[in-house]
């Protein structure tokens, strides 16, 4: 007994100190935890009153782009020496007055550009001693605030390359460059928005923070618990069901958070002891939990913080980056809960006893599908409801619809009122049975309203993310301070004064929480941003990319397994957001023009995607995955075999990158919504048949030559036209001298595939494929003139004589004295979705092979 409690102490230790990463060790009392929580609140404020539309109506508190960074950073850096101390033997429970002094010249130093704002831009690229000293200090005390917040790796990365820039002529010959001076560095990495105070800062000061504190106060007003519930009352009673509510649960939580490690604590407590309780070992649950929650960065709306810099830099909306990452996510979630399934299956493991009334299969299914349309009807009425009222309405909209929320928002309430509320758990108590479903779901309802007022607006009103979070922050702040005195005056027991004080208790707790959190995004974004300066000044990503090509051989498969491996290396040292800022700095490019050259066009939100999809796998990669650390800290497990276990459990999120390289429609790049249904169910599959095969365990264990069949049909389904390129090219030859008339015969919706020779921007030889759109044209002279590009034959060679200024052939790439060296059209042939029929077949091979030995087994048994 005795011994339990030492575990038990031991590991409620080990997660406080994961946790301290996140939000800072110290335990502050008296008046330095007074100011510590104020600058936090304020902080939190700041970020609400620049994302509002309030400063621009009242015309008072308008700040610059530049000025909200400055103002960003300079909180994030003074509440970091305060919560986070510099040694493991540094007070906990106080500020040394070294600390302060520190925090204080860090704060200066970066609120410097908005204190200065006016001279510094009287003197753009001159900066006078004062402007270097104040950098030099900046950068010295950035560097020592991310060593303390984030642990040495990004400063050491972030120190090599500030070594790096000063340090050019004196390096090996293939790294060398002309070197810059220590004023040039000051003024690039600090004095302008080129370094620390870059995208990715921006980023981080007009998106994450709004994200990171909608969930903060999600969780604070009883989300957290409500998800977890609802997923235990609805999954607990199948078979390793805490396991699939495991899943599920952070799933929803994702929605909400975009942190690894805090979705893995959130859910965790709870998830973790149930499923042990139910017969899966601690590293195995442990595993789950870390492999669900990790994918709750890649989980929309809210994904994790590199998302946003996405926007910035693919340049695309926020709407199109959900699009492009949701079927992938879901896909992932899908899978995992059938790995869970089959764990289950493998070990003979049971549900927790079910609460909910018996009904007869059918009457379920029809309930479930009544919900279903249900919901359908009203997205629809709402969605066309609305598009009809905006015309009427002009002006009057927002507030219509403000009064129309608030209405259902106290219906709902009214609703949640009739069932008990939800009580938090204690994860260490045995719970017996598990809550009844539809007490659960309704009580919490109105939880849903600011997640659908987040899509409504980043999806349909296509505001900006920034704005999108504000609306929804707002009506969750409403939903904080009104909903206990509301709901306790329809229960008929008001305290109005007591529910209205919780209220504000839990907003200032919210608040306080989503600063807490956004010191480490927001000190990790600005050192990031060093290694992005350093890159733009020095020209080191161009050096980078020649080496990372030699290493390669040109093989665009061996650069992404590079690229791969680059990010986990990264990703045991760096979070997630500068791991991601880091890799696509350097290798995404290299990436996309290396595609072109081997004839595969990679869109670049498919490499961007990529990089964050194995930045996020390095939470989980052992020795360092700290979200494993952190699971094993609640289960008692070993935190390597923990992590091992998890990796292999995400082997299916590591396979997803490869596949939707190779295969953009995986994206919804350049689908119909048919095609993106058909697409959905057909890779869903395909995914659950990769994991049968990972697992070894389908119907039945596996035989070897099953698991590996089962490997080509998942291949086969996800790369259809791997085969059927195979059997029938899917273009033709075309001599480039004919290029003019290819492009008059081709159909409208269609393309051309031309090689290209010429020189880079450096002189340097290169070959490139482009894909030629057709553009609008009767004739191919007249196509080719809309195109932008004139040509000219020089011996047998087809050579570019020149591209219109603006026009589409130089958005290409087409430049004057290239040389064309192959055109290619497409050719009719066969869809390549006619491979899905043999590699089904296989599939029920495999399926009677299994089902057959599965009644030998039962029959000797």
């Amino acid at each position: 007994m005795a011994e339990d409690k030492q575990q038990t102490s031991s590991s409620s230790k080990d997660l406080d100190e994961l946790l301290s990463s996140d939000t800072g060790a110290r335990t502050l009392s008296g008046m330095p935890n007074k100011l510590f929580l104020g600058l936090a609140t304020a902080w939190s404020l700041f970020q609400l009153w620049i994302a509002s539309p309030i400063p621009y109506m009242v015309g008072f508190g308008v700040f610059s782009a530049t000025e909200t960074r400055s103002i960003h950073l300079t909180f994030a850096l003074f509440l970091a020496y305060m919560a986070y101390p510099a040694l493991k033997r540094s007070p906990r429970d106080r500020v040394p007055l070294l600390d302060w002094i520190l925090g204080a010249a860090a704060a200066f130093a970066a609120a410097y550009i908005y204190i200065f704002y006016d001279q510094l831009s009287q003197r753009p690229g001159a900066p006078i001693l004062q402007d270097v000293i104040v950098g030099v200090m900046g950068l010295i005390l950035l560097l020592e605030g991310t060593r303390r917040a984030l642990g040495p790796p990004l400063m050491i990365v972030a120190l090599v390359f500030l070594v790096y820039s000063l340090a050019g002529p004196y390096m090996p010959a293939m790294l060398a460059h002309q070197g810059v001076s220590l004023y040039g560095l000051v003024n690039h990495q600090w004095l302008t928005t080129q370094g620390v105070f870059g995208i990715a800062l921006g980023v981080s000061t007009s998106f994450v923070f709004l994200f990171v504190l909608f969930g903060a106060l999600l969780e604070k007003a009883g989300a957290g618990n409500y998800f977890i519930k609802v997923a235990f009352s609805l999954l607990g009673h199948y078979r390793g069901g805490p396991a699939k509510a495991a899943v599920v649960a952070s799933g929803m939580t994702g929605l909400i958070s975009g942190s690894s490690i805090a979705n893995t604590v959130t859910t965790g407590t709870f998830t973790i002891p149930m499923m042990k309780r139910v017969g899966f070992s601690a590293e195995k649950a442990g595993a789950v939990e870390v492999a669900s929650s990790v994918n709750g960065q890649i989980m929309p709306p809210v994904m994790g913080a590199a998302a946003f810099l996405m926007v910035e830099y693919v340049g695309i909306s926020y709407v199109e980056v959900i699009k492009h990452a949701f079927l992938p996510a879901l896909i992932s979630y899908i899978a995992l809960v059938y790995i869970v399934h089959l764990e289950a299956l493998k070990a003979g493991m049971k549900g927790l006893e079910s609460s909910n009334p018996p009904k007869p299969l059918l009457r379920k299914a029809i309930g479930f599908l009544t919900g279903l349309l249900l919901l359908m009807a009203l997205s629809f009425a709402v969605y066309y409801g609305l598009g009809w009222l905006k015309p009427i309405l002009g002006d009057s909209t927002p507030w219509v619809v403000s009064v129309v929320l608030t209405i259902v928002y106290v219906l709902l309430l009214k609703l949640g009122a009739q069932y008990p509320e939800l009580q938090v758990d204690n994860p260490n108590d045995d719970i017996t049975e598990l809550p009844q479903t539809k007490p659960t779901v309704m009580v919490g309802l109105h939880y849903i309203l600011p997640v659908i007022v987040l899509v409504w607006c980043l999806m349909v009103e296509r505001l900006s993310p920034g704005l999108s979070a504000f609306w929804a922050t707002m009506l969750m702040i409403f939903i904080m301070i009104t909903q206990r005195p509301i709901t306790a005056l329809f229960r008929g027991q008001s305290d109005m004064a007591s529910d209205i004080k919780r209220g504000f208790i839990e907003l200032w707790d919210g608040l306080i929480a989503g600063a807490r959190n956004m010191i480490g995004i927001g000190i990790a974004t600005a050192a990031a941003g060093i290694i992005v300066g350093a890159v733009s000044q020095t020209g080191v990503g161009l050096v980078l990319a020649d080496l990372v090509e030699t290493l390669s051989m040109g093989n665009l498969l061996l650069i992404l397994l590079l690229t791969a491996v680059l990010s986990l290396i990264l990703g045991m040292g760096l979070p997630t957001t500068a791991n991601y800022i880091v890799v696509s700095a350097l290798l995404a490019p290299v990436v996309v023009s290396l595609g072109q050259q081997n004839g595969l066009i990679v869109p670049l939100i498919a490499v961007h995607l990529f990089v964050f999809y194995f930045g996020i796998m390095a939470d989980v990669t052992p020795p360092v995955g700290l979200a494993s650390f952190a699971a094993a800290a609640i289960s008692g497990g070993d935190p390597i075999r923990t992590g091992f276990q998890a990796f292999y459990y995400s082997l299916r999120t590591a396979a997803l990158p490869f596949l939707f390289i190779f295969n953009t429609e995986l994206l919804l790049i350049d689908v119909s919504p048919l095609q993106g249904v058909v697409i959905f169910i057909v890779a869903t599959f395909a995914m659950l048949v990769f994991a049968a095969a990972t697992q070894g365990y389908m119907l039945t264990r596996n035989r070897w030559y099953e698991s590996l069949l089962l490997l080509l049909v998942a291949f086969t389904l996800f790369r259809p036209g791997f085969w059927m390129d195979m059997i029938h090219d899917p273009y033709r030859d075309i001599p480039p001298s004919q290029f003019e008339q290819a492009l008059g015969d081709v159909d409208k919706n269609s393309n051309l595939r031309v090689r290209i020779d010429g020189l880079d921007a450096y002189g340097n030889p290169t070959s490139f494929v482009v894909l030629v759109p057709v553009p609008d044209g009767d004739t191919g002279a007249k196509r080719m003139e809309n195109l932008g590009l004139e040509l000219m034959q020089e011996d047998d060679r087809t050579l570019v004589d020149m591209t219109t200024f603006g026009s589409q052939a130089e958005e290409l790439g087409f430049e004057f004295d290239q040389e064309i060296v192959s055109v290619r059209a497409p050719v009719e042939r066969w869809d390549k979705e006619w491979m899905w029929i043999p590699g089904l077949a296989v599939f029920a091979l495999v399926v009677l092979l299994q089902r057959r030995r599965r009644r030998t087994q039962k029959a000797t048994a």
